[in-house]
């Protein structure tokens, strides 16, 4: 009986018989010509993979290693392997393996759990970027203790994030700020869950933390209860603030702050020298304190130019949208006082959750009636005639 062909090959005793009289040299030639002629065969039929399987195994285990790792390179940009092939790649490739893991267009179970068996973190990394990864893989990904394993699943966005993948990211995020910052990006991730790394964040995802608490019940808040307490004082609290910051008295903005909050002097310090003004509009909602009355402290809080009266209609629309309750809830999760993945409850899921096809136009109908923002106009000028009062 005549055996088939396969591949464009002799049949697989032709090449046995040549890799036992024609030693290393010739085993090194035929293992990479063998790979080159699948790798360019496309597609091939299962009783073509399980031929070349057998004759791969064997070239390889005779082979020299230069030669397999440059064999499991070529072989490992073959559009389709079975679990036994990418084995040998994986096995053999060497420094190549990431490149491998990169290009490849499939890759087993099988295949990427042995990776992550080796708790080698950058391929576990790009592993975590790769699509339609499943449950068991991502289970062994998630239990790794490696930040760039986690940058990498918080960027992935065919991972939904919920259920014990939202924890773990959430925590992630409180102790990595390019993890915090790549959630921040995300449309499926509520941004509230980022509170605790709120100081990390840039000046946009700032915004998008406490836009996140908009129009949405919060559990209670411990440090409502200081609050409370501190409500009747709140003209005055207002106006010290308006005069510290007017005169750029930012260290005595931060013993302030640490009076009334209860914030250690690091956080408060934070506060009070945050100029984009987002952190401490959280505790003057917090406290209660007017869209009228938080501008006018606002205004002196930011340094934003000839972005100020933009970022003022911002936080006017903030005011009306956000209530103090959530703020409070915000400042007592800085204090690491709450459980942010309440918020995951229904209950205390916004009312209206934002369009994935319209998050840009609703920002940007925000911020384009800045200078007819009434509230900011009222502030303005107030804190004009005050200023001439003081002047004359």
């Amino acid at each position: 009986m005549v055996l088939p062909k396969m591949l464009g090959f002799q049949p697989y005793e032709t090449f046995q018989l040549l890799i036992e009289t024609g030693g290393v040299d010739r085993t090194n030639t035929l293992l990479i010509a063998a790979c080159d002629a699948y790798a360019r065969r496309g597609r091939p039929t299962p009783p073509e993979m399980e031929q070349f399987e057998t004759l791969a195994t064997r070239l390889f285990q005779a082979a020299s290693p230069q030669a397999r790792a440059k064999a499991a390179a070529i072989l490992g940009r073959s559009e389709l392997l079975s679990e036994p092939l990418e084995q040998l790649v994986v096995d053999n490739i060497g420094d190549d393996l990431n490149a491998f893991l990169t290009q490849a267009p499939e890759l087993s179970d099988r295949t990427m759990l042995d990776v992550i068996a080796r708790y080698d973190v950058g391929a576990a990394a790009i592993i975590g970027a790769r699509a339609n990864l499943s449950n068991v893989v991502l289970a062994k990904l998630f239990q790794m203790n490696s930040r760039k394993v986690y940058r990498a699943l918080s960027q992935n966005l065919d991972i939904s994030p919920r259920g014990a993948y939202l924890s773990a990211l959430a925590r992630s995020a409180q102790m990595d700020h390019l993890v915090a910052e790549a959630l921040g990006n995300r449309k499926d991730f509520d941004a509230a869950l980022l509170a605790p790394a709120f100081f990390d964040l840039s000046d946009i995802h700032r915004i998008k933390v406490i836009q996140a608490f908009a129009n949405r019940e919060t559990p209670a808040a411990p440090i409502q209860r200081t609050i409370e307490q501190l409500s009747v004082a709140t003209p005055e609290l207002t106006k010290a603030l308006m005069k510290l910051f007017s005169e750029n008295r930012r260290p005595e903005v931060t013993k302030l702050l640490a009076q009334i909050t209860g914030l250690d002097e690091v956080r408060c310090g934070q506060i009070a020298h945050d100029v984009t003004g987002a952190s401490t509009f959280v505790v003057l909602r917090g406290f209660g304190v007017s869209a009228y009355d938080g501008l006018k402290v606002l205004i002196h809080a930011t340094s934003h130019d000839d972005e100020r009266s933009r970022a003022l209609a911002d936080f006017a629309s903030l005011f009306a949208t956000v209530s103090p309750e959530s703020m409070a809830y915000l400042m007592s999760a800085w204090r690491g006082e709450v459980n942010l993945l309440d918020l995951s409850k229904p209950q205390y899921r916004p009312v209206a959750m934002p369009s994935r096809r319209t998050p840009a136009a609703a920002a940007s109908g925000a911020t384009s009636t800045s200078s007819n923002n009434p509230v900011v106009e009222q502030a303005m000028v107030a804190l004009s005639r005050l200023g001439a009062r003081r002047a004359g």
